[in-house]
């Protein structure tokens, strides 16, 4: 399966305390599997975003499906699709 990276920004006006956003992690790791995915890691993270989940689903209509059931908990994402670096050598030897 191909694997994604959401990078997550939250609304410090959507979420009242850490256990509400906490509580919707768990949600969001829910139907991601529910998606047909599965969810390889999540990390807090400093910068422009708050979180970064990375995510295994079959193709790229299913990860806009997870990007919009994570932006319907109020928070908005960026996507991007990751290839692990193992692969990299494999494909730059067929090039």
């Amino acid at each position: 399966m191909p694997t994604y990276i959401t990078e997550v920004d939250v609304h410090g006006s959507e979420f009242q305390n850490a256990q509400e956003l906490v509580r919707i992690w768990g949600a969001i790791r829910e139907e991601v599997e529910e998606l047909g995915g599965e969810v390889v890691d999540t990390h807090a993270v400093l910068g422009d975003y708050d979180f970064l989940i990375v995510y295994a689903v079959d193709d790229e209509e299913q990860a806009f499906q997870v990007t919009q059931a994570i932006e319907r908990h109020g928070l908005d994402t960026k996507t991007m699709q990751g290839l692990p670096i193992d692969r990299i050598g494999e494909l730059v030897d067929d090039v």
